[in-house]
């Protein structure tokens, strides 16, 4: 294998497979800034040995047990350096953990997953709601500080400012990385459930990079729920965000072409689509609904898919009962970015004349003045006004603004498309 395949593979497993070494080793040594440093010398050993031992023929087991001998060693150096018991029956334990006696050593948890686990933990309340999501984000979602920055539509160094103070409070806090108990869960659920969501809108609609989706980032995030769902089956919250991710996962088939090119909503084949992934997320809409969670943020969201979901071709769509939804959803959760979907929903059932004046006032706000996809939902109501050399010069700012090459492509070709139209 060449250095540089052996780069690029190395790079595609350390964003598949660092947040679980993060989340292992901080439950071994309890502190989640360790466990970063000591996953980050996992990587530097993969990068030292593999050119020339060759690639394991299970390099995330490699990357996991050499994760674990690195922790059991700083667990053994920290018991020596403070000569303390207590210590080392911890490293006795967690040795047992890594030979997969886990049952034992933590027979008192609650959660059971490892990831999951971490993430209700970096999610502390010490930390404002923000800075618990960007915290956990970057050290479990595997999203880069860049990307989060965009997921908050601020600047990076202020994301990086962000993660940096949340991770010096917790260290001056002395915040002590334990599994919380079922009682002290609900504090921290409504960050949880935003990292969840977030991984997954990375992968569902990559940011950056050269493919449009990471389809292990919606399988890790709609696994996460699920574990979450059977853990607290009673709240509507995690039924409606569950909903909303299986519904939007369902259509995930039909996203691509074979080149990987984009593939949008109104052209995908809907006989590509997930009947039975559909059908889980209309369950679990349902309960959510029977819960009382209907009006909740993602339980609308839910809805708005369901009625993408149940439409048989795209000209069944029932736009004004989306524009409804998204009316509704404006008011529990305000944010320009739902109002920009009220929009797109409104173009698609009133027409762009209607639409248009909604997008103009977003513009003039400012708050989604580099958010790419105002242009292009703007360029797509000038396109179909038949007001070509706008929709043109639209198309290109969106693509100017795109961090994904697949929408950077997408958005030149459609401005191409408007010239040639102009001719």
């Amino acid at each position: 294998m060449t250095d540089a395949r052996l780069q690029r593979t190395l790079d595609a497993l350390w964003r598949m497979e660092s947040p679980k070494l993060v989340a292992r080793v901080a439950r071994m040594t309890g502190d989640v800034g360790v466990a970063e440093e000591l996953a980050q010398d996992v990587l530097l050993a993969a990068l030292e040995r593999w050119p020339a031992d060759g690639v394991p023929d299970n390099p995330a087991a490699w990357l996991m047990t050499t994760a674990k001998h690195r922790a059991i060693d700083h667990l053994r150096q920290r018991a020596l350096h403070a000569r303390r018991q207590d210590e080392y029956g911890i490293e006795l334990a967690l040795h047992g953990d890594a030979m997969g006696d886990e049952a034992q050593a933590f027979a008192d948890d609650d959660i059971g997953d490892d990831l999951l686990r971490l993430v209700f933990v970096s999610c502390h309340p010490v930390l404002p709601r923000e800075s618990r999501v960007a915290l956990t984000l970057r050290l479990l979602g595997g999203l880069t500080t860049a990307e989060i920055a965009r997921a908050f539509l601020q600047a990076e160094p202020t994301v990086a400012q962000r993660i940096v103070r949340a991770k010096r409070t917790l260290a001056e806090r002395d915040v002590a990385f334990e599994v919380p108990r079922r009682a002290e869960l609900a504090e921290r659920l409504d960050a949880v459930l935003e990292v969840i969501y977030l991984v997954f809108n990375e992968g569902y609609a990559a940011s950056a990079g050269d493919d449009w989706m990471r389809p292990a980032l919606c399988e890790e995030a709609l696994r996460l729920a699920r574990v979450l769902a059977g853990l607290m089956p009673d709240e509507s919250e995690v039924l409606g965000l569950l909903a909303l991710m299986e519904l939007q996962a369902s259509r995930a088939r039909a996203r691509t072409d074979a080149d990987g090119a984009p593939v949008l909503l109104l052209q995908q084949d809907r006989s590509r689509w997930d009947r039975l992934q559909i059908r889980r997320g209309l369950v679990a809409l349902r309960r959510a609904q029977a819960l009382g969670g209907g009006r909740e943020p993602y339980a609308l969201q839910a809805a708005i898919a369901a009625c993408h979901a149940i439409a048989a071709r795209a000209e069944d769509t029932d736009w004004s009962r989306i524009a409804a939804l998204y009316a509704v959803l404006c008011t529990v959760m305000p944010s320009p970015v739902i109002e920009l979907n009220r929009a797109v929903a409104v173009g698609m059932a009133e027409g762009p004349k209607a639409a248009l004046p909604l997008v103009d006032a977003l513009c003039e706000g400012g708050a989604l003045r580099d958010y790419g996809l105002l242009h292009a939902v703007r360029a797509d109501l000038l396109q179909r006004l038949g007001r070509l050399p706008e929709a043109g010069i639209e198309y290109q700012r969106a693509a100017a603004l795109a961090g994904n090459v697949r929408d950077r492509d997408l958005m030149r070709d459609k401005a191409r498309a408007c010239a040639i139209g102009d001719g």
